[in-house]
């Protein structure tokens, strides 16, 4: 049984024994000849038999049960039996007996099938007529039924082939559904998992901020409020108290919406992410007097903020990187929607550097983690690829000496609605 085939077309050739059967078996009955009548005696009981074989061994047998190559096989030998003994009674039932020819690389292996073939040939061609007795009708016969059984065999063999090609496809394609369908489950998970990492590892980021920044700031306000109001009557070491307690307001804003800012850059609430990237190029070109070009290939869709917030982050740590160690003269960055993926990729023309480099550690704390503006954000490299790992992406930085840079940021084309 060949599962991927049409339905009706199943039913067709499971009904279709019955049908040829009764059809012959009406073909007979209006014949008018007395040796028609007089066969009739014994063909009305042999059709009865080869409707009952065929019922009990095919017609309402599970499917199951007609893939099985030791119960098909005997169905088969017993049909041309049934309907070699019909076609001695009249030839009419030759339209009985070529079913032979449609169900044998159906329901056997090709060898069996092959075989099977030629003994329905052999009853067809002979039995009507009756063994040749001529040289002239023995050639005839023996080439009709070295033909039929050729050319069907070849055929059958042919179609038996392309079926099983079909059916494996079938199975390997039914494979792979079930293996994109549990990566997707693992890959959903996964994300799941990175992102409660990513949430705890910027909560406590921000603990440390807040505590190492804000807090202190607001402690040392208030420190300073106190003193002034101590030095209330020494006007002049009050003011400088109150000026103490407004710098380190100052301060402390400032140090609130960088904070602000590392959670989700401004300008991807104002813009998609490729105008963003685009504008960030764009200022970043003016201030360091260095061209770059932009551009966007596939269709843009909104992405996971946390994805989104990622290449930003990658473009503009690259871009730092550009200006504080690569004395490029142009730079391209290209963003490329694929249907699972999206990457960003920067390209500069500058001095380059030995890759393995990445795996010292660095000279300072400042070095290759600054956003270009030297403020001190803090996103260098190793930052960058924490940062993508948490979505699941990857960044890889290919570059040698006086060769230029090229760095790749790759992270899962995760929809904002959550389709993949």
């Amino acid at each position: 049984m060949k599962s991927d085939e049409p339905i009706d077309l199943r039913r067709f050739l499971t009904l279709l024994p019955v049908v040829l059967l009764g059809a012959a078996t009406v073909l007979c009955a209006v014949q008018r000849e007395e040796a028609a009548a007089t066969a009739r005696v014994t063909v009305l009981p042999l059709v009865a038999v080869t409707t009952a074989w065929t019922l009990a061994m095919y017609t309402l047998r599970p499917p199951d049960w007609r893939a099985r190559t030791g119960p098909m096989l005997t169905y088969v030998a017993g049909q041309q039996v049934l309907a070699a003994l019909l076609m001695t009674q009249h030839p009419i039932f030759f339209v009985f007996a070529v079913i032979g020819f449609v169900q044998a690389y159906d329901l056997l292996p090709p060898q069996w099938a092959f075989a099977s073939v030629g003994v329905t040939s052999l009853i067809v061609n002979l039995i009507p007529g009756g063994l040749p007795d001529t040289s002239k009708r023995i050639a005839v016969a023996a080439a009709s039924v070295f033909l039929q059984t050729f050319l069907i065999g070849l055929f059958g063999n042919m179609s038996h082939r392309f079926n099983e090609r079909s059916e494996e496809r079938r199975q390997l394609v039914a494979k792979l559904e079930t293996v994109i369908a549990e990566n997707n489950g693992l890959h959903a998970q996964l994300l799941i998992q990175a992102r409660e990492a990513g949430i705890h590892d910027e909560r406590r980021r921000m603990a440390r901020e807040i505590h190492d920044t804000i807090a202190q700031g607001l402690a040392g306000i208030i420190t300073q409020l106190q003193a002034a109001e101590r030095a209330r009557p020494q006007p002049g070491q009050h003011e400088w108290h109150l000026g103490q307690a407004r710098a380190l307001a100052r301060e402390s804003l400032t140090a609130a919406r960088r904070s602000m800012a590392a959670l989700r850059p401004a300008e991807l609430e104002e813009a998609q992410l490729p105008n963003a990237i685009r504008d960030l190029a764009r200022r970043w070109s003016a201030r360091e007097g260095v061209p770059v070009t932009v551009e966007t290939t596939g269709d843009p869709v909104p992405l996971l903020t946390e994805i989104e917030i990622a290449l930003f982050r990658a473009a503009q740590e690259t871009l730092a990187n550009t200006a504080k160690h690569a004395a490029a003269s142009k730079v391209r960055l290209t963003i490329s929607y694929l249907e699972d993926t999206v990457m960003l990729d920067v390209h500069d023309n500058g001095t380059g550097f030995t890759t393995t480099d990445l795996d010292r550690p660095p000279a300072d704390s400042n070095n290759g983690s600054g956003n270009g503006s030297g403020s001190g954000s803090g996103y260098g490299l190793d930052s960058l690829r924490r940062r993508l790992d948490r979505v699941l992406g990857t960044l890889t930085v290919e570059s040698a000496p006086g060769s230029g840079t090229a760095v790749n940021a790759s992270v899962p084309a995760i929809h904002r609605d959550g389709d993949a």
